[in-house]
């Protein structure tokens, strides 16, 4: 280790016996290491964020602000987290990502011990953070389908019409999940429901310092009668969004689809991001739909028949394009389409004309106009009119998607004499 030491970063509330221990033994040369001390969580983030390289963020599980997204970043900048367990308690603590969990009266060799194992030391020159790997497995998770379409277009009840064929789908055993997670969100006022939580907020505020396992995940989603499927309820005002934290949103979506087989999401349609508008704050505000538009294995797009219904279906077609939703994931659904055939057949080339950039994805699903009103007034499921169609065309393209070969993503070996052979003629 000549010319290296570890350089740490520490968080703890004030007069931490450890934080004193720490200073003592970097102060003394007894540790070789640089100990940076910070009075707040917005501090650390600072720090992690100022691209210099750091090993290992020291961090009380006791400190105000210690979540998800302060792990996340110190993860992302190359540093292990190492957790110290509040006081004297020998229970486990929330476990937002530790890399590893001391407690409180560590000594000297037992963080030289976890340093060496977990953390790597920084040379004197170095300033730069360590290139980050992807963890080495993903865990299983269920099929997740995305809905939007702008408002008036009947997303929300498509999106209830498809978690309820996708819950009388017994391959899918009744774990199909229907997550209200638009910004506006409709699905508690759709179901009648009486209560208005647990919900989206409780679910992510749960992530932020743990992992809930499927069983307690489920316990924050309602029974449907009738409808085989459960509900996430969303939240409960638009503004609501300021109060869910990226990371731990992100580790919920991933927890929904670990607890379920089938997770529909009710999102909205607008997808900007810091790149499009140059506001951090409008991505993060968007940061439930493109997470979910990014992840899905299909998203369909809703839009009404008529100038402006079409109109809107192929800007929203144009913004799950330019946020990566490839044409074999994308579905078009034309809701409250005509009978006709012949004038079926013109929206569809009108639809082309108006969203030019997406010639490739599949062509639109004409869903009739179904009488609902009476179905949700009464809380009985909706009409098979409604279901069967929709429910028949978004599982036969999650089966394409699945029986679709992986993409390629390295080099492929070359059989020998399959490219053919130099001759002296040419």
């Amino acid at each position: 280790m000549s010319g290296e030491r570890w350089v740490l970063l520490g968080l703890a509330p004030a007069r931490a016996a450890w934080f004193g221990e720490l200073t003592r033994w970097t102060s003394s040369g007894a540790l070789p290491a640089e100990f940076v001390k910070c009075r707040s969580a917005d501090e650390a983030r600072a720090r992690l964020g100022s691209g210099r390289a750091w090993s290992a963020l020291v961090v009380d599980t006791a400190s105000s602000g210690l979540d998800r997204d302060l792990v996340d970043t110190a993860h992302r900048s190359g540093a292990a987290v190492l957790g110290v367990r509040a006081g004297s308690s020998l229970r486990d603590p929330p476990d937002p990502g530790f890399t590893a969990v001391l407690p409180a009266s560590f000594g000297r060799e037992e963080l030289l011990n976890v340093l060496c194992l977990h953390a790597r030391p920084i040379s004197r020159g170095d300033r730069l953070p360590a290139s980050l790997s992807e963890p080495a497995g993903s865990p299983w998770r269920g099929r997740m389908v995305g809905v939007c379409g702008p408002g008036g277009t009947g997303a929300s009840t498509l999106a209830m019409a498809l978690a309820q064929a996708m819950g009388a789908d017994a391959r899918h055993g009744g774990r199909v999940l229907l997550a209200d997670l638009a910004l506006r969100a409709d699905q508690a006022m759709l179901h009648d429901a009486v209560e208005l939580g647990p919900g989206l907020q409780e679910l992510v505020d749960a992530h932020r310092l743990g992992s809930p396992d499927p069983a307690e995940v489920g316990s924050g989603t309602f029974a449907v009668p009738g409808r085989a499927y459960r509900l996430l309820l969303g939240l409960r005002a638009p503004s609501g969004w300021s109060a869910l934290r990226p990371r731990a949103t992100s580790a919920t979506i991933l927890s929904l689809r670990q607890a379920f087989s089938v997770v529909v999401a009710d999102i909205t349609g607008d997808l900007e991001g810091e790149l499009d508008c140059g506001s951090a704050d409008v991505e993060e505000r968007n940061h439930l739909a493109r997470t979910v538009a990014s992840e899905s294995d299909l998203v369909v797009a809703v839009g009404a028949a008529g100038i402006k219904g079409l109109h809107s279906l192929a800007r929203l077609m144009r913004s799950l394009a330019g946020a990566g939703v490839g044409p074999p994931r994308l579905l078009p659904v034309v809701n409250r389409a005509p009978r006709d055939p012949r004038e079926r057949a013109r929206l569809a080339g009108a639809l082309a004309e108006l969203a030019p950039g997406t010639t490739e994805v599949s062509s639109p699903l004409f869903v009739r106009e179904a009488r609902v009103e009476d179905c949700l007034r009464a809380a009985r499921p909706l009409p098979s009119a409604l279901v069967r169609p929709l429910g028949s065309a978004v599982g036969a393209h999650l089966d394409r998607l699945a029986d679709a070969p992986p993409p390629m993503t390295g080099p492929t070996p070359v059989e020998p004499g399959t490219l053919g052979s130099w001759t002296d003629a040419g």
